[in-house]
């Protein structure tokens, strides 16, 4: 029987390989099978131009020497594709499956580039793997179900890339999993329940994603959350109520409807984007709002403009159903320069408190325009704002009831 010339190539290549470690009286005697892994690897990439990353895959050589292969023993426990050094060019080509026989990997990373085709499904046997980050590629394809047997799996990142499909549960059924990253593609379905009680990051922004999220689908044990310009719905209170250990949140161009509980302003976050969305009703935050940054415009949100929002350094309220007078407490950090945007514009607010003359702060934005009263102030606004200064007094008066 003849053997295959691809694998007569193989096959005298790693006698040489051998025979090299046995001249130089060196140990380097890698597993076969992971020395024929990392050979189908290398043919079905290629450096990008500008690259040179494959310039010491020398194959008469120890591939524990190769850039990117990392060896304990025998078996390659890490590879990184790619040059990682910012701005440099990537790699072009595919994933083989036979990176599926490197059974010892611990960490499997790949740097932005031109990789396309799908995720070998072949990844899913590599149960000790922690770490698979693939991401500014051009993977396509959906998301193998198969990746939920990766028990011992802690970070995926898949972003950036052009998957479809919907998230697999089995994914979230990976007991110990601390990040994931699968922002800008075009995945759509649900988001699945997470169970891992160690799950900090989850990033999932910029895809097509719809559906309401369970009160129970995300851990407490979240510290960054972000779902932004999605096709989700429904309410969440009782979802965001749970995850008191944010310090990242948003929920921006989705379609998230109900009330904002006012507890979530006392959790430590610094950035809270819950803008173009429906959520509706009062907003009532129980004490000083410590958040540099809390943007809930383009809503459906009602009621006074709470005092409490006056220590928030950049407070964007504008397009909403606001009434009543601007607490003066925003006056007071306006002047001192302590607010550094206060956008309360396309609301039915009826005054605010503040001397015509006065001159605001040049590091600080006000704007006031299209609400039930003449702007006490003239301050520039942004362009979307309009040029109307005042709402239609018919409009004031339908709101007021």
């Amino acid at each position: 029987m003849t053997m295959h010339p691809l694998r007569s190539c193989f096959a005298v290549l790693f006698v040489v390989y051998l025979l090299q470690c046995k001249l130089l009286f060196v140990h380097c005697i890698l597993d076969p099978l992971d020395f024929l892994a990392l050979q189908s690897v290398r043919k079905s990439l290629d450096d990008m131009p500008g690259s040179n990353f494959f310039a010491s895959w020398d194959f008469t050589s120890d591939p524990c020497n190769f850039a990117g292969v990392y060896c304990e023993s025998d078996r390659v426990i890490a590879l990184n594709l790619g040059d990682p050094r910012a701005g440099s060019p990537g790699l072009i080509g595919r994933l083989d499956p036979a990176i599926g026989k490197l059974s010892s990997l611990t960490e499997l990373s790949v740097v932005p580039g031109r990789i396309m085709g799908s995720l070998p499904q072949s990844i899913s046997q590599l149960n000790d793997l922690r770490f698979l980050a693939i991401s500014r590629n051009f993977l396509s394809g959906g998301i193998p179900a198969t990746l939920g047997q990766l028990r011992n799996l802690k970070t995926l990142d898949l972003s950036y890339n052009q998957l479809t499909g919907d998230i697999p549960r089995s994914i979230g059924t990976i007991p110990g999993l601390s990040n994931v990253i699968l922002s800008h593609n075009r995945i759509s379905g649900s988001v699945p329940p997470f169970l891992s009680e160690t799950l900090t990051r989850l990033e999932l922004k910029h895809n097509e994603l719809s559906g309401s999220i369970s009160p129970t689908s995300l851990p407490p044990s979240l510290q960054y959350l972000s779902l932004s310009w999605n096709r989700l719905s429904g309410p969440v209170d009782l979802l965001l109520i749970r995850l008191d250990r944010l310090n990242y949140l948003d929920l921006s161009m989705n379609q998230f409807s109900g009330c904002i509980p006012g507890r979530i302003f006392t959790f430590p976050i610094t950035n809270l984007q819950l803008q173009r969305n429906s959520f509706s009703g009062p907003v009532q935050p129980g004490g000083e709002v410590t958040i540099l940054t809390v943007d809930l415009s383009y809503n459906r949100l009602s009621g006074g403009v709470s005092p409490m929002f006056s220590t928030v350094q950049n407070l964007y309220l504008n397009n909403n159903r606001f009434i009543g007078q601007v607490p003066g407490s925003f006056v007071d950090r306006l002047l001192d320069a302590s607010i550094q945007v206060l956008y309360l514009q396309h609301n039915y607010l009826t005054g605010m408190q503040i001397n015509p003359t006065v001159e605001i702060p040049l590091s600080s934005s006000l704007c006031l325009q299209y609400n039930c009263m003449v702007p006490p102030i003239q301050t520039p606004c942004p362009l979307k704002a309009g040029k109307q200064r005042t709402r239609p007094t018919a409009q004031c008066n339908e709101w007021r009831g």
